[in-house]
């Protein structure tokens, strides 16, 4: 009995001592049998309820032996990559006050369209051909660079305004007059735009602008009995102007008139004032009554001169308002004229060099600018123009003599 307990308690001290022996060598062989690196999570075993994961051995956070007898530590990836660098700061936005709207910055640069007609003295004809570098612009006598540069050649729109009055030598005026009206409705082409308007004492429209150039030729054929003596130039010609004024584009206006004025409300500084700040019209100047000048300039009496005296104003007159607004003015003196005259305000009107410059004093003052053009050759000397015989032709340049600026709104 007593050998069996003995042996009963032997085999129990051994089964203890092989117990804990193994547990001794437990962490020793999981330590060289498992890798270094962590499982998958996938593989790790599921720890069960009570029982306490197993410890692993201190290891350094860092590359290099962790002590003497340590292992070799590898670094551990970090959870999180590195942050980017912050993005650069945005430009600050303006932002407009509470209450206040949306405005816009707008800058207007003055643009100054210069139409510009070269004619050879003797005949009137066009000189074609020119090229930018031909011309040259002064405003106020300061040189302008030309940005634009074509040639023009297109319909026109044209109001006549012919002086339809009475006086003692009313049949001569008033066949002048019709004459030239009557040579320029021949001139006209089928895309044209003319209109008539007569003035004596006040002014009356007669044909509204149309196409239709039989409609132009019955208008000028009624025009037979005067109904007043009075010679109301200024006034109708500023009345003129205001009508043309709300149609966009060239306009011209045949002034076909002794060029007297006799009761007008307008004074001549006051007419000389609108046509200069009136833009987009160009006046083209017929003064009637040559024939009878001719014949009684010069005669005896005071009361003739008085009168050759009136008409030298009148002329005076009539070539200011072409000059003025780069025109033509002529004084026929004999029917056969007429034809020749308006074949060269045809050719003026319809074919022109059309120059664009921004003016070097863009001050909106509303002030007065005076223009000249110049015609030069590739050299910079004054241009001049030779027939097949080498013979020096003359030529005409016809533009306006300036222009009003525009008037800034305050």
């Amino acid at each position: 009995m007593s050998t069996i307990r003995l042996n009963g308690c032997f085999r129990f001290r051994l089964e203890v001592l092989t117990f804990v022996a193994a547990l001794a060598l437990a962490p020793l062989g999981i330590a060289q049998s498992t890798p270094q690196q962590d499982p998958p999570p996938a593989q790790q075993p599921a720890q069960q309820p009570g029982q306490q994961p197993a410890q692993q051995p201190d290891q350094p956070d860092s590359g290099g032996p962790g002590g003497e007898n340590g292992p070799i530590a590898i670094p551990k990836k970090k959870d999180k990559p590195e942050e980017a660098p912050p993005p650069a700061p945005a430009q600050p936005k303006f932002k407009n006050p509470e209450g206040a709207g949306d405005y816009s910055l707008r800058v207007d640069i003055p643009e100054v369209t210069v139409d510009v007609g070269v004619l050879l003295e003797k005949t009137g004809q066009f000189v074609p051909g020119l090229k930018p570098n031909n011309f040259k612009v002064y405003e106020d006598g300061a040189e302008q660079k030309v940005i634009g540069f074509k040639r023009v050649e297109a319909p026109i729109t044209a109001l006549m305004l012919c002086e339809f009055a009475n006086s003692n030598y009313t049949y001569r005026f008033i066949y002048d007059m019709r004459n030239a009206a009557w040579a320029f409705a021949q001139q006209l082409r089928p895309q044209d735009y003319v209109a008539l308007m007569t003035f004596d004492m006040k002014t009356q429209i007669w044909l509204d602008f149309t196409q239709d150039k039989r409609q132009l030729l019955n208008a000028i054929q009624s025009l037979v009995i005067p109904g007043f003596s009075e010679r109301n130039l200024f006034d109708a010609l500023y009345e003129a102007e205001d009508r043309l004024t709300r149609i966009e584009g060239r306009k011209y206006i045949i002034l076909i008139a002794s060029g007297r004025d006799t009761f007008s409300k307008l004074t001549l500084d006051k007419i000389y004032q609108k046509v200069k700040s009136t833009p987009d019209i160009t006046i083209f100047a017929i003064s009637t009554g040559g024939a009878l000048r001719a014949m009684t300039e010069g005669g005896p009496g005071f009361n003739q001169q008085l009168r050759d005296i009136d008409y030298l104003q009148a002329d005076n007159e009539m070539k200011t308002f072409a000059k003025m607004t780069g025109g033509m003015w002529f004084n026929p003196r004999f029917e056969g004229e007429m034809p020749e005259i308006f074949g060269a305000i045809n050719a003026a009107i319809r074919s022109k060099y059309e120059l664009v410059y921004h003016p070097s004093n863009r001050k909106q003052d509303g002030s007065y600018r005076k223009l000249r053009v110049e015609l030069v050759d590739d050299e910079g000397k004054p241009l001049k123009m030779q027939d097949e015989k080498k013979k020096q032709l003359k030529y005409d340049i016809i533009a306006r003599d300036g222009y009003r600026a525009k008037q800034e709104v305050e």
